[in-house]
């Protein structure tokens, strides 16, 4: 799956109809009193949250977005018609921002869930509003008042469990390939991946987790260098990070424990950049396992030493894996052992509330 996550868009809500100035007029009320309904309220827009979609796309050529008008009030004190609501379907995870003063407006987490981004205007008032006992026959009216008017900035975040990190072409996608039915562009050479990619991964009857793929990190990616900080907020859902190596790298220079090191840094520098909201824990104190890739292309008998060597240059405590993402080596065993951390995770949750 391709991700548009950043769309703008221009909404405006119904303007509400307008009062209606009317006198009741019958054979034996010849000079009746007045009877002006009042306009009905204009459409209001929503948006609303949908599971199958997975993408901004649709916004990017339908940008105008309007809701109906109310009708006018009529006589016989008939009040006008609502104007229809606009309800538009996002995906879930989508935040908007009032792009004017960049106010956090809300964000759609959950299947059918709305949100409410332009009031319709309020229906004006007929004549028969102002009747009073000092002014039996008003000719007063107001007309329905516009409806909101606002653009707005959607960011898709995805929502995912667990979230792949790693420099490009550490074999990431290869990894979602192996272990999920997601399809992402695999090529022997950097940036391969433009787009985030989510793959559903299936471990039993009734137990899988959703893992996302963002495009491999760059030394300078938490300062806006290359494709890292655009995606990176991907990661802030995420409840587990997954740090993908490559342990063949082309460029010897590209030392495991070094270009580990250097995503770290990245990690703190988008922490810093763009602080964890209440309640959340950054990106860098995030739980991460390390998965130590392409081992198939070292010397049986030095895979071993080259996991320990890792471990001890970084003085690693936490779990640590070793794969072979294009022959399905050790996949199995880590999504098992992911699936059951997730589980466990779930678990603490509920019994923390």
């Amino acid at each position: 799956m391709k991700f548009v996550d950043e769309a703008t868009i221009t909404v405006t809500a119904g303007k509400g109809g307008d009062g209606c100035h009317s006198f009741r007029r019958e054979k034996r009320a010849p000079m009746g009193g007045p009877d002006g309904g009042n306009g009905g309220t204009g459409g209001s827009i929503y948006l609303i949250g949908r599971e199958g979609l997975n993408t901004l796309a649709d916004f990017r050529h339908a940008r105008q977005f309007r809701a109906k008008l109310g009708d006018r009030g009529g006589g016989k004190g008939c009040t006008g018609r609502g104007g229809e609501d606009l309800f538009l379907a996002v995906p879930l995870g989508t935040r908007v921002i009032d792009a004017g003063t960049q106010e956090l407006i809300g964000e759609v987490t959950h299947e059918g869930a709305t949100l409410l981004v332009a009031r319709g205007g309020r229906g004006g008032f007929g004549n028969e509003h102002f009747k009073s006992s000092v002014n039996r026959a008003p000719r007063r009216t107001t007309p329905g008042e516009a409806g909101e008017e606002r653009e707005l900035a959607l960011e898709l975040q995805v929502l995912a469990d667990v979230g792949l990190l790693g420099l490009p072409n550490a074999g990431k996608s290869t990894f979602l390939r192996a272990v999920s039915d997601a399809r992402p562009k695999v090529a022997d050479y950097p940036f391969t991946t433009l787009h985030p990619h989510l793959g559903v991964v299936r471990v039993g009857e009734s137990r899988s987790f959703v893992i996302a793929d963002i495009p491999g990190l760059i030394e300078g990616a938490s300062q806006g260098v290359g494709l890292g900080i655009q995606f990176l907020r991907h990661l802030k859902r995420t409840r587990l990070l997954l740090h993908l190596v490559d342990m063949a790298p082309f460029d010897p220079e590209q030392e495991p424990a070094k270009v580990i090191r250097a995503i770290e840094q990245e990690l703190v520098g988008f922490d810093v950049r763009y602080p964890p909201e209440e309640g959340s824990i950054s990106l860098a104190a995030r739980e991460r396992w390390l998965v130590l890739n392409k081992m198939d292309l070292l010397p049986e008998d030095e895979r071993a030493t080259q996991m320990q060597a890792v471990r001890e240059a970084l003085s690693w405590n936490g779990p640590i894996y070793t794969i072979s993402a294009i022959s399905g080596a050790g996949c199995a065993a880590l999504t098992q052992d992911l699936m059951k951390r997730l589980e466990a995770m779930k678990t603490e949750i509920h019994e923390s509330d």
